[in-house]
Formats: structure tokens, C-alpha cells, sequence
């Protein structure tokens, strides 16, 4: 593990890096230091001693190779809305932001790719490809912020992913730096690749510890060009869980599934001022469902049919969003959950996914153990693939990283998810705060590959050391 110690950069160094990036963006001022500290994960907090802002990859092997011959520890970064403490500097050194390589590259129609470099804002990728028909489909609750490269390395999924799938299963090819400065593209550009060892999927999901990623090639789907949303409000929290498994075993497949439980709902509403979702006290919790396709009739005809299925359970009047704005506004309440929970003291979130149809006992699981461990806690997620997002509040207890009550806590609760067939993230990733309980879903030979495999990219242990193991 590094030290302090050893991060010390030294004015010549500092130098080495303004000559190749320019001395514009190499930052050593409080203020930047202080942006790059922090994250969206829990209220946690590490100084960089430098950020700097590359342009090319070029530059950014120079970087590493400066550092990986000065054994200085680097943290990629991308715009810093991770939840898991990836991009956070714990150990100092030096910050990489990549928010200059903010250009898409190319679309081809052609052959339905997009190249993209790795700072450009998912939603705006996403808008650029609709215009000519084209749909790029995992939408992260943060897609209005967070960037392509970020999604990359945590393999992002989102509400579209219990039809499209996620990140992973867009990605065709990537460039990425490695640690000891080396350029390479991990693939090719085309759809099928049994070609040797899959690089790419290697460096999808590995959180900045394996390389980092500088342009990127992604497929792409022609744009549906019809979606219907419905809202439906449940008595029962387990029912609404019971009801997702339900729908996929009658042949339906939604092109999104949402649960949000009715505390945070309320958080939510009034966070942004919105009575889009009607409230009442007899409701724990809400399904969010959207089909889309191409053939209006054959969409209203799923809903009504999938409408009728749920009045075996306990339900409320289902609300059908008419138009856009309306559809807008359900989905802006959605997006906005973790936003508003975190605001009032809901700061630790967990990201766990089941099986599909162990749902309803996680759900049940998850307050139980609110009970026992003595912390308030709201859920909600992508119901659709089993992900269900958990927030947790404590008096007193601002982070889970380092407290050891808590963290005994979250060790049950991961159990539970064990117990279920699950596993202790499913779109946020490891990163800082995650990694004491790897333990409960790996074996030590399986850990030990993992280690190996991260020696064999970085000998030195420079890029973001320290995460995930």
C-alpha cells in the first residue's frame, strides 16, 4: 500500500507534467484540490495533491509514465458522480480529469457505431445519435451529468437496461493508456470477436484500476419510436416486488420497471416541488412501467393487458402518463431520488441486486434489518433486473467507510443478499467503500486471480491502488 510519504511530488515533477499538458492544466490550487476531493459517495473526503487535465492520449501516457517511474499514485476521474468511491484520491498523488477529451468522434450509420471520447456527458451522446435515429439505451440516474468514460468503468446500467442491457453489452472497442504509459485498442469494431482473451470486457467494469480509457466505440440500436408510461401505486411494498417477477413470467418484457418506496417518493415530490405522483397514506410504494416499440397499438395493448394482471394484487387507481411532459416529469422524480434522500441524511447508499424474483425478500430482508441495526432506510431502483438501490440514515453516522458499527450493518445485509443469490453491486461497483466485503462473494483463489490480473496491467500498483481489493 502506498504511504503519504511517498506522494510527495517534487517541483521538477510538477514541471514535467506543465510541459506536456501546458501549465494551465497542471492545478495546484486550493479551490481545484478541493472540487476533486470529494465525490457522491456517502460525505467522504482526500486531497489530491495535483489535478491535471490532459488532452490527448498522448499526454496522458507521458503522465503515467512520469508516474509509474516515480511510483505516484493517479486517480482517474470523469465528472465525479460515482457512489462507491472510485474516483476518490485516498492516497494523495495525482488526479487525472479527463473532462477535456469531451468530443464524439464519429457516428456511423453505416455500420450503427459511435466513436466517443470518454468526457462527454451520457445524455448529450444519447441526444446526439437520436437526431439521426439512433438509440445509445443505458440512461444512469446521472446521465444529465455523469460522463461515457465513468459509465465505462462501472459498467453503468440504469432503467433501460432490464430490456437493453447495460454498458457492456454496447461496447465494441476501446483505446485505453496503462499504467506504464503503453497505448492500445483492446478489440475491433465489429459485433462478433473470438479473437484471444476479451480486453475489452476486461476493462469494462474494472473501475480505472486496469488502464484509462481514452476513445471509445460503442453500437447502437435504431431508436424506438414510441413509449407509453404507466404508474402504478401498491399497499404493500413486498407486492409491488412480487408483482415485477410476475410480469415477466406472463411474456412481458417493459422497456423499464422502477420501484420507489413511498417514503422516498414523498422526499423526492418535495425536493422538487412536483405533485405529479398522487400521495396517500395507504400506498408503500410505487411501480414505474414503460413499454416502447414502434407499433402504438400493439404498446396499448401491453399496457392494458399488463394493467389487468396487477389487479390481483392490492393496487391503487393506475395513472397512465398522456404526453411527454407528463411522462418527463415521472421520469424526473425517478432520477432525482438519490439526489433529494442524500440531502436529508439519507447519505449511505448500498446496490444490491437479486434474482429477479427474490425481490419481495430482500425488500422484507432490508427493513428487518433497519429494525435490528437501528438505521431509517428507503428503497428504490431498477425493480426490472432485480437491482434495488438502499439508503440508509443513522444519527451520527454520516459514512459506512471506517465505522465500524455500521459496517457490521452492511455486512448483514450483504449476507442477505448472498443468502438470495445476489451480489453486493450491480452498477455501482467496489471501489473504496465495498471492498471489505468481497470476501463474502469470493472465494480467495477467485480474488487472487483478480489481483494477479491487476499486478499484469500495473506492476507498480499506481492507478487507483488500493480499490476494489
Amino acid at each position: 500500500m502506498h504511504t503519504k510519504e511517498k506522494t510527495a511530488l517534487t517541483a521538477e515533477i510538477i514541471n514535467e507534467f506543465k510541459n506536456i499538458v501546458g501549465e494551465n492544466y497542471v492545478l495546484l490550487d486550493d479551490e481545484t484540490l478541493d472540487k476533486y476531493a470529494h465525490d457522491e459517495t456517502e460525505n467522504l473526503y482526500y486531497l489530491p495533491d495535483v489535478v491535471i487535465k490532459p488532452r490527448t492520449p498522448g499526454e496522458v501516457s507521458a503522465i503515467m509514465t512520469i508516474c509509474n517511474a516515480k511510483k505516484i499514485p493517479v486517480t482517474p476521474r470523469g465528472a465525479g458522480t460515482g457512489l462507491s468511491g472510485g474516483a476518490l484520491p485516498h492516497l494523495g498523488g495525482v488526479v487525472i480529469a479527463m473532462e477535456r477529451f469531451n468530443s464524439i468522434l464519429e457516428i456511423d450509420e453505416r455500420n450503427l457505431q459511435v466513436t466517443t471520447e470518454p468526457g462527454v456527458i451520457t445524455e448529450v451522446l444519447q441526444t446526439t445519435v437520436k437526431e439521426k435515429g439512433l438509440f445509445y439505451p443505458p440512461d444512469p440516474a446521472s446521465r444529465g451529468s455523469c460522463f461515457i468514460g465513468g459509465n465505462i468503468s462501472e459498467n453503468s446500467g440504469g432503467p433501460k437496461a432490464v430490456k437493453y442491457g447495460v454498458v457492456k453489452d454496447y461496447v465494441l472497442n476501446l483505446e485505453v493508456v496503462l499504467p506504464t504509459g503503453e497505448i492500445i485498442w483492446t478489440g475491433a469494431n465489429v459485433l462478433k470477436n473470438s479473437t484471444g482473451y476479451n480486453l475489452t470486457q476486461l476493462v469494462v467494469g474494472s473501475e480505472g484500476t486496469l488502464g484509462i480509457v481514452t476513445k471509445i466505440v460503442l453500437r447502437l440500436i435504431p431508436h424506438p419510436k414510441h413509449d407509453l408510461l404507466m404508474l402504478v401505486p401498491f399497499k404493500k411494498l413486498e407486492q409491488a416486488g412480487e408483482a415485477v417477477s410476475a410480469i415477466f413470467r406472463a411474456g412481458f418484457v417493459p422497456s423499464a420497471m422502477e420501484l420507489v418506496e413511498i417514503n422516498a417518493l414523498k422526499i423526492v415530490g418535495d425536493f422538487v416541488d412536483s405533485s405529479a405522483v398522487p400521495v396517500t397514506d395507504d400506498i408503500e410504494a410505487h411501480l414505474i412501467i414503460e413499454v416502447d416499440g414502434n407499433n402504438p397499438d400493439v404498446l396499448m395493448g401491453e399496457m392494458e393487458a399488463i394493467g389487468e394482471m396487477l389487479a390481483q394484487y392490492d393496487i391503487g387507481e393506475i395513472y397512465f402518463a398522456d404526453d411527454a411532459q407528463q411522462k418527463a416529469e415521472l421520469w424526473k422524480l425517478r432520477r432525482r431520488v438519490a439526489e433529494a434522500v442524500k440531502l436529508v441524511g439519507y447519505t449511505i447508499e448500498e446496490d444490491t441486486v437479486v434474482p429477479r424474483a427474490e425481490l419481495p425478500a430482500l425488500i422484507l430482508g432490508v427493513k428487518d434489518l433497519g429494525i435490528k441495526h437501528n438505521f431509517d432506510v428507503v428503497c428504490y431502483g431498477h425493480a426490472g433486473d432485480g437491482n434495488l438501490h438502499i439508503r440508509i440514515r443513522k444519527e451520527g453516522t454520516p459514512n459506512s467507510f471506517g465505522d465500524e458499527e455500521m459496517m457490521q450493518s452492511l455486512r448483514a445485509l450483504f449476507e442477505l443478499v448472498k443468502g438470495l443469490g445476489g451480489t453486493i453491486s450491480g452498477e455501482h461497483g467496489i471501489g473504496l467503500i465495498q471492498k471489505s466485503y468481497m470476501d463474502i462473494v469470493f472465494e480467495k483463489k477467485q480474488l487472487e486471480l483478480m489481483r494477479q490480473i491487476k499486478k499484469a496491467f500495473d506492476p507498480n500498483n499506481i492507478l487507483n491502488a488500493d480499490k476494489i481489493f
